[in-house]
C-alpha cells in the first residue's frame, strides 16, 4: 500500500536532528562556527560538519542555502531562508521544551524552583521537610538562584514553578502581579545602613528627602533603583551623590565595614534589622537607620512566595508544588511565631527580604 502522501517528507528534512537546529542558534547568535564551538562545548570541526549538512540540505530543499561564508575572521551571513529556518528552529526547540516540562509538571516528576539571596534559608528549610517524601516517589527538584529583577519574568515564562524572593509593589492593585498566586511574607519598606558616625548622620532616622545629601552605594538594578526611579524619577542618578555601583547588597555592606567607603547603602527593611541585630557577619559595626517616605508614591516590597496563578488549584494536594506550597506556609508560620520571640530567631535569618 502506498505511503498517504501527508506522511511523505523530504528525506533531508527527516535527516534534520534538534541537535543540528542548536547548532544552527548557536551559529546565529555568535556568527561563527568557531564562536558556536565554545558556546556549545564542542570542537569547531563537529559544528562546521553539522553547518555544511545543514546548509547543503537546505539548500537543495529551498533553493537558497542558509549560512554565505565571508572574509577570513569574518562572521557568516544569514541568508533570508537562514534567518527564517533560524527562528523557526528556536520556536520549535522552545516549543518542544514547554510542551517537555508540562508533562513534567503534570505528573509530578520535576520541579523547578528558585530563590533570591536572602530568602534562600526559608526554601531550603521547606526543601528539607520534604525530600524524603520527593525521593521516595521520584520527584526530581532543582533549586537555582534568581535575582529579583528577573523573578516575574522567569515565572511567567515557566523556567520556574515556584520562586521564594521579592519584588517592587506598589500597593495592592498592582497590576504585575496579575497571573500570580503570592504567598505574602512580610510587605516593607526600605532601611539605611551606614558606617557613618552619629555626629555625622544623626539616628535613629531620615526622610528620603535627605538622601541626597548622603554619599549612597547604589546597585544598577533590583529593588532599590526601582525605589529611587519611583522617588527621584528616570535621573535619580542625578539628583543623588552615587559614591560607589555596586552589584549587590552583600557587596555594599562589606564597602562599609571594611571603611573603604565612608557612606550608606539602601537596604529592605528586614535585611536592615538583621544586620542591627548583629544576624550579618558582613554587616558588622554597621547602624541602621529608618527611612521615612516622605515622597510617595505608595511603593513597597512585597516578599513571598510566587507561583503561576491557577496553576496549584490544577493539580490535587499531594502534586509536589502543593506539597512544598505547604511546606513554605509551615516555614512562614514558624519565622511569624519566632519573630515574636526575637531571642529564637536563628543565625542567618533576615526576616525573609533580598535586596539582590
Amino acid at each position: 500500500m502506498p505511503l498517504n502522501p501527508r506522511w511523505q517528507y523530504p528525506t533531508a528534512l527527516l535527516d534534520t536532528t534538534m541537535d543540528q537546529l542548536r547548532t544552527l542558534l548557536a551559529v546565529h547568535e555568535a556568527g561563527t562556527a568557531l564562536g558556536a564551538a565554545r558556546l556549545l562545548g564542542r570542537e569547531q570541526s563537529s559544528v562546521q560538519k553539522q553547518l555544511d549538512t545543514m546548509n547543503r540540505n537546505f539548500g537543495a530543499l529551498c533553493g537558497e542555502p542558509l549560512v554565505l561564508k565571508r572574509g577570513r575572521s569574518q562572521n557568516v551571513l544569514f541568508t533570508p531562508t537562514g534567518e527564517s529556518l533560524a527562528e523557526l528552529a528556536r520556536g520549535t526547540l522552545n516549543d518542544w521544551l514547554e510542551q517537555v516540562h508540562g508533562c513534567r509538571r503534570r505528573l509530578g516528576s520535576r520541579l523547578n524552583v528558585g530563590s533570591t539571596r536572602y530568602t534562600l534559608g526559608f526554601l531550603l528549610n521547606a526543601v528539607e521537610l520534604v525530600t524524603e517524601d520527593f525521593e521516595r516517589r521520584g520527584v526530581e527538584l532543582k533549586v537555582e538562584h534568581v535575582r529579583t529583577r528577573d523573578l516575574l519574568d522567569r515565572l511567567g515564562s515557566k523556567e520556574l514553578d515556584l520562586v521564594c524572593g521579592s519584588v517592587l509593589t506598589t500597593g495592592d492593585g498592582d497590576s504585575r502581579l496579575d497571573g500570580f498566586e503570592v504567598m505574602e511574607w512580610r510587605r516593607s519598606g526600605l532601611s539605611l545602613v551606614t558606617n557613618l558616625s552619629e555626629d555625622e548622620l544623626p539616628g535613629p532616622g531620615l526622610s528620603v528627602r535627605d538622601l541626597p545629601g548622603l554619599p549612597l552605594a547604589v546597585s544598577a538594578d533590583g529593588l532599590i533603583p526601582g525605589f529611587l526611579r519611583g522617588w527621584f524619577g528616570a535621573r535619580y542618578r542625578q539628583e543623588l551623590h552615587i559614591a560607589a555601583e555596586i552589584d549587590t547588597v552583600q557587596y555594599g555592606l562589606e564597602l562599609l565595614s571594611s571603611g573603604v567607603l565612608r557612606g550608606c547603602v539602601l537596604v529592605t527593611q528586614g535585611i536592615g534589622e538583621a544586620v542591627a541585630d548583629g544576624r550579618l557577619q558582613s554587616g558588622a559595626g554597621l547602624r541602621t537607620l529608618q527611612l521615612a517616605d516622605d515622597l510617595g508614591p505608595d511603593l513597597a516590597v512585597l516578599v513571598g512566595v510566587f507561583v503561576r496563578g491557577g496553576e496549584r488549584a490544577a493539580w490535587d494536594a499531594a502534586h509536589p508544588l502543593n506539597v512544598l506550597w505547604d511546606a513554605l506556609a509551615g516555614e512562614n508560620a514558624r519565622w511569624r511565631s519566632v519573630m515574636k520571640n526575637p531571642g529564637e530567631a536563628g543565625e542567618g535569618s533576615s526576616g525573609g527580604e533580598s535586596g539582590s
